[in-house]
Formats: C-alpha cells, structure tokens, sequence
C-alpha cells in the first residue's frame, strides 16, 4: 500500500510500537500535538498510568498488542476513524523492547522475540504503507565500556552474543542488521537511533533504574541504592531531548545509525549526593552487586546527529533532575515505591 499524500488528511498516522513505555509515552506526547496517534503495547514493562493522560485524546488510540504476534491494522475497528485503508501510516516509531533491570532474566524470550519477530512485524508494516521507520537501538550495541573514548557510530562494538545478556544486546544488533539489510534491499532509508542511558518522569520505580528510584527513596528518606560501585560512572541524557532527537531524525534523510544521548560522564554516587540535598533529605547511598541488566555503557560522541540532525542535548542534569522531582512530587499520592 502506497502512502496516499492527498490534502484531504490533515493530520499524519503515526505509529508507535512501545508507546505506553517510559520513552514511548513522552514521544506520544509530542507526536499527538500534529498527529494521529496510533500506540501499541501489551504492557510487560510499560504501564497504562503513562498513558492514561492521552486516552480521551480523540487523535489517539491505544491498542493493547505483543507486535512479536501478526496484526493487521485497518482490521481493528478502533482505527477506522484514522481511514487508514485510505491514507495508510505515514511514519512508524518502534520502541518495543522489554527494559526492566530487576526482572529481566524473566524477560529473557520475550526480549528474544522484540528483537526479532517483533522487528520483522514493524518492518513488514514499513513495508506495506510504504512509510518512514525509525527504530529505538541501544548503546549496548558497542558492548560495555573499555575506555573513557567518545564512540562514534562506526565503531563495531564487542558483544558477548552467548551471555546472559544476549538477547538484549546482540538482540539490538540483529535487529540493526534486519533492518539495514532491508534497507540494502529494498532501497529504503529507515532509520537507527542508537540511545544512551535516559531518564526523566515517568521512569519505571523500584526496577534498578536508580534514577527514578532514587527521587522516590530520598523523598521517602530510605536508602539510595547504587547497583555497582563508588566509582559506576555514566551518561545521562533528559527523554525531553531524545524525543526531540527521535524526531529530528525522523526528518532526515540520515539512513546510517546516530547516537542519541549525553556525552558527558557523572558518577552516579555524585547524582544521588545531588538529589539528597535538593530534598533535604536524612537518605544515605548504599551500594549492593550490580545487576545484569545495568552495565556501564560507552560514552557517545553526537557530532553525527549535531551536524546532520542539529541535534544536541539542551536539558542540563541540574535542570533534568527537577523537571524528574517536581512530576515525581506532583504524582506521589499515584506512584508505588516498597523497597
């Protein structure tokens, strides 16, 4: 199915696999301002409350879905209101992958299959309405971290594709050859966007995000548990600026992966440190072993999506880690933390 350009459609279909998740739902968010919106989740790691704001929005449906499984959209009867056997989509986002740190040796197929079958799904839909695609990759793609060097994208990373933790990163790396090899073969320019740790509202609690968990914890003056070490160093980058970034390059013609994320390092221990003293809070940071699913990931270089994209983050960690507290403050009475 060819997209139809008539002037008759106002407003663009887009759709977003992941769309209930922590990234997916601000990314909704945005895309709902100009756009139909067409979310798909089955919730294995996302939650209705991150979505809950959108679903009286008369330009947004939300379809509960594993997309590992076939769908055929213009099927559904919640979707006739968007014509989509008329206009079809025009742009697709997937972010479909299971991100839990606690649980996800429980999540081990359902990663295998969102890295797979789920991907061969959004690309044949790419592939029918003829519309643009850009996939949500990983920094794990690079493997864990060796050096501080910046990495660029032509850096072809070393993954132990037989660890614990293959069906996520060597998952992410597959899924980047299916669709550049589609992209090879049927001269197409989907889109990679390979991002870095993030955080912000609406990060999942209590799961070994730290971040997230951390702002709970001080309010709640509990421990502040560091998975790792004194020295566990990362980058953090605000979801507001990879949005941002995701739909920059959905306008682009850059058809090669492009980081997304903070290319300065902090250590965790100092962040944690920082969010103590904003909330005034008698707190104190523990450190227990380090979960599987956090690794200390390489640091990007981001001139690719800086000089192709126009691209960099804006939001500083100072200002980050606010917006974070006062919706952490203002949805207290509606979040969860029991450590």
């Amino acid at each position: 199915m060819k997209k139809n350009n008539s002037t008759v459609q106002k407003r663009k279909n887009i759709l977003v696999a992941g769309g209930a998740g922590f990234i997916g739902s601000h990314l909704c968010e945005e895309l709902i301002k100009k756009n139909n919106v067409i979310c798909l989740d089955n919730f294995v790691t996302s939650s209705v409350e991150n979505i809950q704001f959108l679903l009286q929005n008369p330009s947004f449906e939300f379809i509960k879905h594993n997309i590992a499984e076939p769908l055929e959209l213009e099927n559904l009867p919640e979707l006739k209101k968007f014509q989509i056997k008329v206009f079809g989509i025009q742009e697709i986002y997937n972010l479909a992958c299971p991100t839990s740190a606690k649980n996800f040796n429980k999540l081990v197929i359902d990663t295998l299959l969102a890295n797979s079958q789920a991907i061969k799904n959004v690309l044949d839909w790419a592939l029918k309405y003829d519309a643009e695609l850009v996939h949500a990759s990983s920094a794990v793609v690079y493997g864990h971290r060796q050096s501080q060097e910046k990495i660029k994208e032509d850096y072809a990373g070393v993954v132990n594709f037989i660890s614990p933790r293959g069906c996520y990163d060597e998952g992410k790396r597959y899924a980047e050859t299916m669709i550049t090899t589609h992209n090879n073969y049927y001269k197409k320019d989907y889109k990679i966007a390979r991002i870095f740790r993030t955080y912000g509202p609406r990060l999942a609690l209590n799961d070994g995000q730290m971040i997230s968990d951390f702002i709970m914890g001080a309010l709640a003056g509990k421990d502040l548990v560091i998975y790792g070490d004194k020295n566990f160093s990362t980058t953090l980058c605000y979801v507001g600026d990879i949005v941002d970034g995701l739909i920059k390059l959905m306008k682009s013609d850059l058809s090669q992966p492009v980081n997304l994320g903070s290319d300065s390092d902090v250590l965790l221990s100092e962040v944690a440190d920082k969010i103590i003293q904003t909330t005034n809070s008698s707190a104190q940071v523990v450190y227990r072993e380090r979960l599987e699913f956090i690794t200390s990931l390489c640091l990007p270089d981001v001139n690719l999506a800086k000089d192709k994209l126009g691209w960099y983050p804006l939001i500083s960690l100072e200002s980050g880690l606010q917006k974070t507290l006062d919706y952490t403050k203002a949805h207290k009475q509606l979040l969860r933390f029991d450590n």
